[in-house]
């Protein structure tokens, strides 16, 4: 890589950006994933490249404790796991083989539904265009952005 001095490899983040770049990643993609890199990096304390040895067990070690003391998401840890896969597999050449890690749990998402009444009450609450826009929402199951996007001209 250019402005690398004395034969050392790369930083290991400047080498998983330019792996990233290569393959034409999104740059919100190389940041997250740069992220993920220095949080695993902080967690198991590494000080230098041989300390990424061993990458299986300590890939499952991070991912265990993301989903038990820090509670992520299933979605959360995906991505941990996608950008720690994207290490070892594309900048390391050093695939990993089946990780086996506890997995977050997928927490029931029950949704909040007003009574008849209740969202008769709310409305009553309003007046103008704030109640129009309300009883659109209601009435209708648009969106809110959608629905104060809307104009006279699309409704005649």
């Amino acid at each position: 890589m250019e402005g690398n001095s004395g034969g050392q490899p790369p930083k290991l983040l400047d080498q998983m950006r330019g792996v990233l770049r290569l393959h034409h990643y999104a740059l919100r993609t190389e940041q997250t994933y740069c992220h993920w890199v220095r949080r695993f990096v902080k967690f198991h304390r590494m000080k230098a490249r041989s300390d990424l040895a061993e990458g299986k067990a300590k890939v499952e070690a991070f991912l265990t404790h993301l989903a038990v003391v820090g509670k992520v998401s299933p979605a959360t840890q995906n991505q941990a796991l996608q950008a720690l896969l994207f290490l070892y597999g594309r900048v390391l050449e050093q695939p990993l083989e089946q990780v086996d890690a506890f997995r977050a749990e997928r927490k029931a998402r029950v949704p909040e539904v007003l009574t008849v009444e209740e969202a008769r009450q709310a409305i009553a609450q309003l007046s103008g265009t704030p109640q129009l826009v309300v009883k659109l929402l209601y009435g209708s199951g648009l969106r809110l952005m959608e629905a104060l996007r809307l104009r006279v001209h699309p409704v005649r």
